[in-house]
């Protein structure tokens, strides 16, 4: 069984990604959930993760607050895609469930530390700020982190807060630097992918017909969350951006993609966050991360569908 921390900012998509891996008990041991500024501010993103657990009936995993501003930038936030809170499209509320005392940034190096024979693996829904920030203060964390799989960047899709960048990687491109400097294992899961796993009718029916009061609730936060890039794309439904980094560890035979150099654009104002794949390897520069282009959508679905049905309430 994976150890994972998912460092995440939710978030519709991120909501679906989390309850995805709470029903994924018998491939991963959700160690915690690490919160970052990015879809929303930090107070709304910590807020909503607690949310998820409590909607998934998840009340052992712990829940810790982490940066609330990128490393250089001002904070870029999308309340034009996922609404005032980050989980619009349904009333959600905390009962039985708080934040941890302990910042994001030490539970990543205490569990590091902790597992390090084992190691973790890191799953990044959101800005990569908590996790550069880790790699800057404990760089001899790298040696006890088998794996960082993230969502961000776009090639051959481009970008979708600017015309060239990713949002993630938009909000604090100083931060994905540093990771994809790390030397770590990276696996990227960009629009180019993600794009491919556009929500179906039948998929939001199974989940509203399911008798399961969280499958209902996710089935509303999925009709908010894509009406805005079903108008943006003219598409038949929204990409479902973050389960994909949950789906590829339980199943990574249904993705495919290549081993490649990955910069981020820092400097320049029109092209902010970039990421510049050498995807035809025109340059000398060292594969520092396994880039995904491409999924099997019916298999995407039908493995989210199965772990959230699987959560008990």
């Amino acid at each position: 069984m994976r150890k994972i921390i998912v460092d995440t900012d939710p978030g519709q998509d991120d909501a679906l990604a989390l309850m995805t891996a709470f029903g994924a008990k018998e491939q991963l041991v959700v160690l915690g959930i690490t919160c970052v500024a990015g879809n929303v501010p930090l107070d709304l993103t910590s807020v909503n993760a607690l949310k998820i657990c409590e909607l998934s009936g998840v009340f052992d995993v712990p829940v810790f607050l982490g940066s609330a501003t990128p490393l250089e930038r001002k904070l870029v936030t999308a309340e034009h895609v996922h609404g005032k809170t980050g989980l619009d499209g349904t009333e959600l509320r905390v009962r039985n469930k708080e934040v941890e005392l302990t910042s994001a940034m030490d539970f990543i190096i205490e569990c590091a530390e902790k597992y390090r024979d084992e190691k973790i693996t890191i799953c990044a829904l959101g800005p990569l700020t908590n996790i550069a920030k880790v790699l800057t203060k404990n760089p001899g964390v790298t040696g006890a982190i088998d794996e960082i799989v993230l969502m961000g960047g776009g090639f051959f899709e481009g970008g979708n807060i600017t015309p060239a960048a990713e949002f993630n990687i938009y909000v604090d491109p100083e931060a994905a630097k540093i990771v994809l400097d790390s030397g770590v294992k990276i696996t990227m899961l960009p629009l180019d992918v993600t794009h491919k796993t556009l929500v179906q009718r039948d998929f939001l029916e199974k989940l509203r017909k399911s008798g399961k009061n969280s499958a209902r609730e996710a089935a509303k936060l999925l009709d908010f969350f894509e009406r805005y890039d079903v108008e943006k794309y003219g598409s038949q439904g929204g990409p479902l951006h973050d389960p994909n980094v949950i789906v590829y560890l339980l199943n990574p035979a249904i993705y495919k993609g290549k081993l490649v150099n990955v910069e981020i654009e820092i400097n320049s104002e029109l092209t902010r966050g970039m990421t510049v794949v050498d995807w035809w390897r025109v340059t000398n520069r060292k594969p520092n991360a396994y880039y995904i282009n491409d999924v099997k959508d019916d298999k995407f679905f039908e493995i989210v569908l199965n772990k959230v049905l699987s959560l008990e309430i």
